[in-house]
């Protein structure tokens, strides 16, 4: 996995962690032995395993700010992909940016240049968006 895929992969499951439900425990309740034998449910009518679950849309605004707020502030993580991959504990060093560059078709500016960490930023939050996250406009910028 590449270094978007590690970016992807701790949003998107980070924003999966905060949105589902935790399990209900109940204690087991007897169960009547029933008098007539209970009709099988039509194979159609049972979901198949093959078939892909939906996939639900990660607010990547919402799920950096309670990543950001559990981490004591997460820096300028808005604009600054120095400080986004330090908020989601991957490498920010330089040879990884030049990585995610090269992943990302990014070749603005000097390597480590402000204007290149900046095109990071914005084309990390378009991809993000492009794979079903909702990105606000104010990390776009």
């Amino acid at each position: 996995m590449g270094i978007f895929g590690s970016i992807m992969d701790k949003i998107f499951h980070h924003g999966a962690k905060a949105a589902a439900p935790a399990p209900k425990v109940s204690a087991p309740s007897p169960t009547p032995t029933p008098a007539v034998k209970p009709q099988a449910t039509p194979v159609a009518a049972q979901p198949s395993p093959a078939q892909p679950a939906a996939t639900q849309a990660v607010d990547v605004g919402a799920v950096l700010a309670t990543m950001a707020d559990m981490k004591g502030g997460g820096g300028n993580y808005q604009s600054s992909i120095v400080d986004l991959l330090k908020l989601l504990d991957l490498d920010s060093s330089l040879s990884a940016r030049k990585e995610l560059g090269s992943e990302l078709g990014v070749h603005a500016g000097e390597d480590g240049s402000a204007e290149q960490n900046i095109a990071l930023h914005k084309a990390v939050m378009t991809k993000l968006a492009e794979n079903g996250g909702i990105v606000p406009d104010s990390l776009r910028n």
